[in-house]
Formats: structure tokens, C-alpha cells, sequence
């Protein structure tokens, strides 16, 4: 047991219990949003670490708890992913992956703890436009409060992060308020690393 990780409160066992409280922060943010997604799986939780030796204990002790699938560079620092043995369970959901990405230079996140939730929301979009123009059809509220969300001081991002060797496109939307974001995408964490795999 790291005492490192204990003392910046981030051993599994500790983020275990701010799961809940987390999960109602991303609900609260989905209610501003006008956004449902009880029908949609939460297939990963991201957790934001800023120094390299906590995210290297953190990745070792996260270990225990699952199955690393994937370690894949991307925007120039390994994000390591593992599927839990026991799904992580919060209000109706239940996650199956961690998204660990080690620090990328020069960044740095006001806390170390969850940073984001993602979301599958299955579609055939090829890029991020595309992808957000269906949600918008699907979440009509959210369309219309859409001018709304600046003012409210939401910030929203497109993009189509790609590790190497994956085969599918999977758009991403992102929202993002008070140290709390909520992303949406096409395919799960896990069916984007089966297709690395087979490539």
C-alpha cells in the first residue's frame, strides 16, 4: 500500500468512496445540459493525476483491481486503461473501465481526482460535427437551450482523439463546467481498444 497515494487521497479504495457524490455532480451537470442519459452507457470514468510518481503508484495499485487492455500513446503520453474485475456501480450505472492518463507536460488539473465520465451514444458519425448534430436531434431540449450553454459558463469541446493503430473514428463531444465533465461518444473505451488490436 502506497502511502503517497493515501496521503493525496487517491487509493482505490479511496476514489471508491467519492464515486457517488462524483456521479451526482455529472448528473447535476446533464440536468443543465437538458441532456439524458439514463438510457446511455457510462462505459469509463477518467481520473486526473498531475505528478508522474502518483500516477505511476495509482496505475499499480489500479492493477489489482482490474485488467489493463490497453497502454497507448496518445498526444504524447501513455493513457492506460483497465476493465475492473467488478464493475464500479453509482446511481444507475455501472462502469466498466478506468481511463488513467499519465500527466501531459505542462498541464495541470486544479485537483487529482475524477475529471470526466464518458458516455456511449451509438452512431454511425465519422467526425465530431457530424456525432453532435445526431445528439442534437436525439436530446432535442438540449438543442434548444444550445445558445444557453456560454452563458451558463459550459464549455464545450469537439474533437477525435486516435491512438495509433486504432481503426475506428470515435468522434467525441465534451462538456465541461465547475471541474466537472461529461463526454460523449460513438463507440465504448473497450470496443475502440478491440479494434487496436485487430489492426
Amino acid at each position: 500500500m502506497s502511502q503517497r497515494l493515501l496521503d493525496a487521497e487517491l487509493m482505490p479504495s479511496q476514489m471508491k468512496g467519492k464515486i457517488e457524490d462524483f456521479m451526482h455532480k455529472i448528473q447535476g451537470l446533464s440536468e443543465k445540459l437538458h441532456i439524458n442519459l439514463r438510457p446511455f452507457q457510462a462505459d469509463h470514468i477518467a481520473l486526473r493525476i498531475n505528478d508522474l510518481e502518483l500516477a505511476k503508484l495509482a496505475h499499480q495499485e489500479w492493477l489489482k483491481e482490474g485488467c489493463e487492455i490497453s497502454n497507448a500513446v496518445i498526444n504524447g503520453r501513455p493513457i492506460i486503461v483497465i476493465e475492473f474485475t467488478e464493475p464500479l456501480k453509482a446511481l444507475n450505472w455501472s462502469i466498466e473501465c478506468l481511463e488513467l492518463p499519465y500527466p501531459a507536460e505542462g498541464k495541470s488539473y486544479p485537483q487529482q481526482s475524477w475529471e470526466h465520465v464518458e458516455f456511449v451514444v451509438p452512431s454511425q458519425a465519422e467526425t465530431a460535427e457530424e456525432f453532435l448534430q445526431g445528439i442534437k436531434q436525439q436530446q432535442p431540449e438540449l438543442a434548444k437551450h444550445w445558445n444557453q450553454l456560454g452563458e451558463q459558463g459550459i464549455k464545450v469541446k469537439l474533437s477525435s482523439p486516435k491512438g495509433e493503430g486504432e481503426r475506428l473514428n470515435n468522434p467525441t463531444v465534451a462538456f465541461k463546467h465547475d471541474g466537472v465533465c461529461i463526454k460523449l461518444h460513438p463507440h465504448s473505451l473497450k470496443k475502440i481498444v478491440e479494434s487496436e488490436q485487430s489492426a
